[in-house]
């Protein structure tokens, strides 16, 4: 005899579907429960601040009395009137014009020679070297005027030679070059004018200094008669250890 079941009655056939319900319904819970927020609620203390009345004080108001300033003291001022008698009589004088008319005789005056002072001026005449009759002369040098230039050249050349000093400060810098001076050797034998050309203001006046240590000389002569020579001279500086 077999007994038969009723499909109605059988508890675990839908078991499976139940389980999957249940387990959405646990993860729809979790993902809730895991996107939830919260925030955090501070606590806020209201405080009210209550004002009592003000009440304004009334200052009296103190009145100082300050005497006014005495007067100033009046300054009499005692004024003398003096009456000068005017007895003098004074001459009104007349203004004679300038202008000449045609009735107007115009004397003439007759003036002698002799009464003209001539003011004899003296030029100061310049010779150049090359073409001056008589150079000026050295100190201790004669003879004609060829003579007396080949003279003049030596004893310029040796004076240069004793009188030359390299300057120290142009020396520390390497400053070389050469410096042409220019002078006049007067009437009276004397230099003067001295002026210099060079490449720096330490040569240049170096040069002028053993210009200026020149002698007096004998001054030249053009016609017999004294007058100025100008003259140039070159100086060069150079370090001997270049």
């Amino acid at each position: 005899m077999e007994l038969k079941k009723n499909p109605n009655a059988n508890v675990g056939r839908n078991s499976s579907l139940y389980f999957a319900v249940g387990l959405n319904v646990m993860l729809l819970l979790t993902y809730l429960g895991l996107e939830h927020k919260t925030y955090e609620k501070e606590e806020i203390k209201i405080d009210l601040l209550m004002l009592d009345d003000q009440y304004d004080e009334d200052i009296p108001i103190t009145t100082i009395n300050i005497p006014p300033p005495p007067p100033p003291p009046k300054q009499v001022v005692s004024e003398v009137i003096t009456l000068v008698e005017d007895t003098e009589e004074i001459e009104e004088t007349v203004i004679e014009s300038t202008e000449i008319g045609q009735d107007d005789i115009i004397e003439e005056a007759e003036v002698a020679v002799e009464d003209v002072v001539v003011e004899e001026v003296e030029e100061d005449i310049e010779v150049p070297f090359a073409l001056i009759e008589k150079v000026p002369q050295f100190p201790g040098c004669t003879g004609n005027n060829a003579e007396l230039k080949a003279c003049f050249e030596r004893k310029m050349q040796a004076h240069l030679q004793k009188n030359f000093r390299y300057p120290d400060a142009a020396a520390d810098l390497d400053i070389q070059g050469k410096v042409y001076v220019f002078f006049i050797i007067d009437k009276t034998g004397r230099v003067t004018k001295i002026k210099s050309r060079g490449p720096d203001q330490l040569l240049e006046t170096e040069a002028e200094r053993i210009i200026s240590l020149l002698p007096k000389m004998i001054p030249g002569q053009q016609r017999d008669m004294a007058v100025s020579m100008p003259y140039s001279v070159p100086i060069n500086f150079k370090l001997m250890n270049q």
